[in-house]
């Protein structure tokens, strides 16, 4: 992209303006005739017309430009489109006469021309040559004071790393560049930054981020009348609705792009929008229609008019084939694309597991089995090069559909315990790898876990769930017997536990209403497990997706007489069996606790006002911890920095009774509300992950500190999930809105269990009850059921 901002709109009108004098003036002065083409070819190719915009610049500029500013920049506009248009021996030759002319003439284009080198080398996958090119550009860009080239090539290292699969690194160029954007008020390079961010969003998984940036990027390129920016950023907002399961609207934003498209003729984008629509109707079932779309791309393939596409329109090639039973056709297009060395790894993935279903189709377990563990393996290595957890644990959200596949394949072998310890591979991955703990692998699916033995330590009953896309399964582990159970299909699952979630806010108590959603979780999640667990016994619950917000203690049993489960069993929630195998059960009572305290914080603003009860949650607590082995912080005093510089993995107890908030974008950004500290408040989520503790037990009396956002494996992401990653052994934390009336009286009855000498599991079931048999208005599961433990670090 060359160095100057072109406003378009602007730009589009002037070209309109001089347009008409062009024939006049285009003969008596050749130098503003020249000027004119090339500010009208720069639009072009920023709009994705990268044939008109060669087409413009065809002939030759006279003599007396050969040195100028106009011949480097119709050279350099050659370049971009002739790379763009994938012609790249064309746009090496371009380039280079591009180089010789900044070198000679033109020096203080010398930055443009390294972009545009950078660019062409990274779609050659030059990658070393490309970051040599846009690093030489940046350091020009600073030292000329060219902020907007700097801006451009911000982005350009963003795209780099992308292309090599560096995703969280992509992104921080990313957000640089586009901040930069902004600065500029740039629309259109914002427009493209964004969207990039969205896209990458979209590989690792995180939806809702990727959907928030691209129809950002895609408002912004309407506006700048960038339409082939604008195809682009549609089409991959339809894949990561497609990724959703949402597939009406996918399916309309796909055929918006397709048409958008079509009208700019970008080949890579006319293809890219036919897979995505092939994979669309696979999924709802128009195989004849997924046909359709995969031959007109193949057919611009193998014109050798997109280099792009092929390998995604390859694997829909062998679904295809595969979805008729051709099952050699399909294997042999599969197989081509995980021997091809250079495919993307995101794309091996779906290839080996794609090829993994087919063997199993077709009956050839041995087969299937090692194509399986080979796409996991793929996987996992991808995985392995994200860094940031903000991004690794939104990461199998992208390949959650084939793990489901392999446990499916697992079942159908009659292997239940294998299914089970794949399962778990999947399960709280980020969460183990920040603890330390053994790293797994798939290895580890046959010889890792011994389920029973981890029921007996615990002395507890395990349910393990997970939730698929087309059936569901329970196992049910106790110290003697591991059981397998169907369950019914997670959108089924998903839409009675929301349904009986949203009842909690309701003025009547599910449990006299009779809440036939109450009834139907119990009788689905529970019942096929009753007789495996013993009245006033011990349950961990291992949930999966939406069965992560729910509290089992408020599911409804009917008989001897309608009761809620609370009233039968004791229970916790664990985030992984591997986890649960390594944990340390600390004794009880423990010797000389301490407790480290916050709360009845100063009034943050005017969202988070002061909590009347706090000081009565205070008095409580200060009881049961004598002065010398406690730490209070209140009033001015609780505030951020006193909780990361007071050295909290010494304690054994450490509580919060405050405001909190959750976030759904960035998890990681939930936080703690305290005192104001200049311009801050807030206790994040991130912050409480880099400070190591060992503490039997935190609290989090604030409102949704386990979090909102659900992610594939990880479960709820939030103030509890960072808590845990931090070391704490057992955490208490909200799953929604909690009661500053009956909180108070529930902790204090919480923390005498516990000084007691009771687990906290069973001190926290046995507060819960006295507020649910005070036969008031707390017995409702608003006030005593948002509170939830969680255990096994």
């Amino acid at each position: 992209m060359v160095r100057q901002e072109i406003r378009l709109g602007q730009l589009d009108l002037a070209l309109q303006n001089s347009g008409r004098a062009y024939e006049q003036y285009a003969r008596t002065d050749p130098t503003w005739a020249w000027q004119f083409r090339v500010q009208k070819a720069h639009v072009l190719v920023l709009r994705g017309y990268y044939r008109d915009a060669l087409g413009l610049l065809r002939e030759t500029v006279p003599d007396s430009l050969a040195h100028s500013e106009v011949a480097l920049r119709r050279k350099l506009i050659q370049g971009i489109a002739h790379d763009y248009s994938q012609e790249f021996e064309l746009a090496d030759a371009d380039l280079n006469e591009a180089t010789e002319i900044a070198r000679l003439f033109q020096p203080m284009l010398v930055g443009d021309v390294y972009q545009a080198r950078g660019n062409l080398e990274t779609h050659r996958k030059n990658f070393g040559e490309a970051s040599r090119a846009f690093h030489a550009a940046l350091d020009f860009s600073r030292k000329q004071n060219l902020a907007y080239l700097e801006g451009n090539v911000l982005g350009s290292l963003g795209y780099l790393a992308m292309w090599q699969e560096r995703y969280d690194e992509a992104i921080s160029w990313f957000k640089i560049a586009l901040d930069k954007s902004q600065t500029l008020g740039t629309t259109f390079l914002a427009a493209k930054v964004a969207g990039n961010i969205g896209w990458n969003y979209s590989v690792i998984g995180d939806f809702e981020n990727a959907e928030t940036m691209l129809k950002e990027a895609e408002d912004n390129a309407v506006r700048a009348g960038l339409t082939g920016d604008q195809v682009k950023w549609l089409d991959t907002l339809s894949d990561v609705y497609f990724q959703q399961h949402r597939y009406d609207i996918a399916r309309v934003t796909s055929e918006k792009a397709l048409s958008l498209a079509r009208t700019v003729g970008d080949n890579r984008d006319i293809t890219g929008c036919l897979n995505t629509l092939s994979d669309i109707a696979l999924a709802t079932g128009r195989a004849d229609a997924a046909e359709k779309y995969n031959n007109e791309a193949l057919a611009i393939e193998r014109a050798g008019l997109d280099q792009f596409g092929i390998t995604s329109s390859t694997i829909i090639a062998g679904r295809i084939a595969a979805s008729k039973k051709q099952y050699r056709q399909a294997e042999q297009a599969f197989q081509k694309v995980i021997l091809d060395q250079t495919v993307e790894t995101p794309l091996r993935w779906q290839a080996q597991a794609r090829l993994a279903r087919a063997y199993s189709e077709e009956n050839l377990p041995d087969k299937a089995e090692i194509e399986f563990r080979r796409a996991i393996n793929t996987f996992e290595t991808a995985r392995a090069g994200v860094h940031r957890d903000e991004f690794r644990v939104s990461f199998l959200s992208s390949a959650i559909e084939f793990y489901d596949d392999y446990i499916g394949f697992l079942i159908g072998q009659g292997r239940t315990l294998d299914g089970l310890h794949v399962a778990d591979l999947a399960r709280a991955r980020t969460l183990e790898e920040g603890l330390a703990s053994a790293p797994k692998s798939i290895s580890d699916a046959s010889n890792g876990l011994a389920p029973q033995d981890i029921a007996r330590r615990q002395n507890a009953t395990l349910l393990f769930y997970w939730l698929g896309q087309n059936r569901s399964y329970l196992w049910v582990i106790s110290p003697t017997k591991t059981a397998l159970f169907p369950l019914p299909a997670s959108s089924e699952i998903d839409t009675t536990t929301k349904a009986y979630r949203e009842s909690f806010l309701d003025p009547r108590d599910p449990l006299e209403s009779g809440n036939p959603d109450g009834q139907r979780l119990y009788e689905t999640l529970i019942r096929p497990a009753e007789k495996l667990i013993s009245r006033n016994s011990r349950v961990i619950i291992l949930p999966d997706g939406s069965l992560n917000g729910l509290n089992f203690e408020t599911l409804l049993v009917s008989s001897p007489q309608p009761h809620y489960l609370i009233e039968d069993v004791t229970i916790t929630v664990g985030n992984s069996l591997a986890l649960l195998a390594r944990s340390r059960r600390m004794p009880l009572p423990i010797k000389s606790p301490n407790l480290l305290f916050f709360g009845d914080a100063l009034p943050a603003s005017k969202d988070f006002p002061p909590l009347a009860d706090a000081g009565k949650e205070t008095a409580a607590l200060q009881k049961y911890f004598p002065e010398q082995r406690r730490s209070v912080f209140t009033g001015p005093k609780a505030i951020a920095s006193n909780y990361l510089s007071s050295n909290p993995g010494r304690y054994s107890f450490v509580h919060f009774a405050t405001h909190g908030t959750a976030s759904t974008t960035r998890p990681l950004e939930s936080a703690i509300i305290l005192s104001p500290e200049g311009d801050s408040f807030k206790l994040y989520a991130r912050d409480i992950v880099e400070h190591p503790i060992h503490s039997f037990l935190v609290t989090i009396s604030a409102c949704d500190g386990a979090g909102k956002r659900v992610y594939a494996g990880e479960g709820l992401v939030g103030l509890s999930w960072a808590f845990l990653r931090a070391g704490a052994h057992n955490v208490v934390a909200g799953l929604w809105e909690v009661s500053n009336a009956s909180t108070p009286q529930l902790m204090d009855e919480l923390y005498k269990g516990v000084s007691a000498g009771q687990d906290p599991a069973t001190a926290l079931r046995n507060a819960k009850l006295s507020l649910l048999h005070s036969g008031g208005i707390y017995k409702k599961p608003f006030y005593w059921a948002p509170f939830q433990l969680y255990s096994g670090s």
